[in-house]
């Protein structure tokens, strides 16, 4: 299939249905899941899942969620994701990988790739991603992207995580901080 996006170490393609299983046994790791839910997804629902992704290419051109895999061995690594909101101008950035592909900053890769994207393709306004508050290891991604922290916020669960109590963080960058991070200082 024909990568949307290239980097140095990844290629993003399009999900297919001939993803579920990969995607299924991704979210059925409990370390990827730790600070998303406490269950693995099953096949039936990652079904369901995948048929709005593929329906979000049409509704939303440029946007969506995609699947990472290595440019060298075509290795399925993950999927990144960057979706529209209801906000003009404004985008999500999302991101999930396999536990081999984490400490080698490919999600911090493929996030800059993503905001370099939908800021210079989609003329953006501003991106924003959001994490669990102790999860710093995505927050980490979050500010090696250009990010910066923006808030905390506390939602509702009906069976909430351990660390769920220190509530969720968003970060933020704006279009102004990104066209500043790629001029060149004199």
């Amino acid at each position: 299939m024909q990568a949307i996006l290239v980097t140095e170490r990844l290629a993003f393609t399009p999900i297919t249905r001939g993803d579920i299983d990969r995607l299924t046994d991704l979210d059925s790791d409990p370390e990827v899941m730790r600070f998303i839910d406490r269950h693995p997804t099953p096949r039936k629902a990652m079904a369901a899942q995948v048929e709005a992704i593929i329906a979000e290419y049409a509704r939303t051109p440029g946007f969506g969620q995609w699947i990472a895999r290595s440019r060298e061995a075509e290795e399925f690594l993950g999927w990144f994701a960057l979706r529209r909101t209801a906000e003009p101008g404004h985008a999500t950035l999302g991101y999930r990988l396999r536990r081999v592909a984490w400490g080698l900053g490919l999600a911090s890769e493929g996030g800059r790739a993503l905001v370099d994207y939908g800021f210079r393709e989609h003329d953006l306004d501003r991106i924003t991603a959001d994490t669990m508050a102790v999860n710093e290891r995505s927050r980490r991604v979050m500010t090696a992207v250009g990010m910066s922290y923006l808030r905390t916020y506390h939602e509702e669960f009906v069976d909430p995580l351990p660390g769920t109590e220190q509530g969720e963080v968003e970060y933020e960058i704006t279009r102004t901080a990104w066209l500043l991070r790629r001029t060149p200082s004199r």
